[in-house]
């Protein structure tokens, strides 16, 4: 476990998955949901190199069929650290001959975490060490305590988007895969009151960039969490019927397979390419107070 702290917050970084552990401000108050696996065993994982779900778990390139479980494989990994200051840590995983078996390209996977002041800065870089150009998808899935709900309540809470219009969302909740349509957020000049019945069709998805800011509100209606994002795609999620106590705010650049997708897995919705040699470098942040 790596640890960084600063006179607002300290954070713990695991090399399992470079997976975030902790938040906690100066006072030792947690925000980040530590991951009782009575409700779910996680707490932060990186989605890499897909986001959420493919058809039948399976995937077709250059006329071979792979096989790759829910969010990817990095999540389930153990990344090297490469680097520590004060601020700032960075983890590395490179491709294998365990992930050649199911996704066949040479890559570098490093995640950053940064402290300034109240705000973690989350930075993905994504290097193409192949001879040919890959293709991936890459997301965060920080979970964080409902403020005022303690554990066993019925989950409920506020969050305020950036967007005071419209929003619709995807739905997939067959076979972890999205259904035709797009179906309205119940959300009012941007504020969106959630229970645990939000969640019965699985995660909200918010594609289309329509919103950029997410900010989980307590029962006042002051932010607790900020997460900003550039991501195309957004989804909030928490374990129906289970009575968590946490909610999760989800950057993605990616998104699920449609319902029966067996086209090829470069033409997927929300994919990424990069050339050999080439370097994807995007970022979060997530703001305490």
């Amino acid at each position: 476990m790596e640890i960084l702290k600063n006179e607002m917050l300290q954070i713990v970084v695991s090399e399992h998955g470079a997976e975030l552990q902790s938040i906690q401000d100066a006072e030792g108050k947690e925000y980040l949901w530590q991951g009782d696996p009575k409700y779910w065993g996680r707490r932060s994982p990186i989605l890499f190199p897909i986001v959420c779900g493919l058809w039948e778990d399976t995937y077709q390139i250059d006329g071979y069929s792979y096989k790759l479980p829910r969010h990817g494989f990095a999540r389930d990994m153990d990344f090297k650290l490469i680097n520590k200051t004060d601020t700032k840590v960075t983890f590395a995983l490179e491709d294998s001959p365990e992930t050649h078996r199911c996704y066949p390209y040479h890559f570098m996977l490093s995640i950053t975490y940064r402290l300034d002041v109240n705000k973690i800065h989350v930075i993905w870089h994504v290097h193409n060490s192949d001879n040919n150009e890959i293709h991936f998808q890459i997301g965060g899935h920080p979970a964080f305590l409902i403020p005022d709900v303690e554990e066993g309540e019925a989950p409920e809470g506020n969050i305020r988007f950036d967007n005071k219009d419209a929003i619709e969302r995807l739905i997939g909740n067959v076979g972890g895969c999205i259904v035709p349509g797009r179906f309205p957020v119940d959300s009012k000049e941007g504020l969106w009151h959630f229970t645990e019945n939000s969640f019965k069709d699985d995660c909200v998805i918010i594609d289309r960039s329509q919103v950029k800011q997410v900010q989980l509100l307590d029962k006042q209606l002051n932010p607790v969490v900020t997460v900003d994002m550039k991501t195309p795609c957004v989804g909030i999620w928490a374990p129906y019927g289970k009575h968590a106590p946490f909610v999760c705010i989800e950057p993605w650049y990616g998104i699920h397979d449609k319902v029966e997708y067996r086209g090829d897995f470069r033409k997927k919705y929300l994919m990424n390419h990069l050339q050999p040699g080439a370097s994807f470098l995007a970022e979060y942040t997530i703001t305490i107070r």
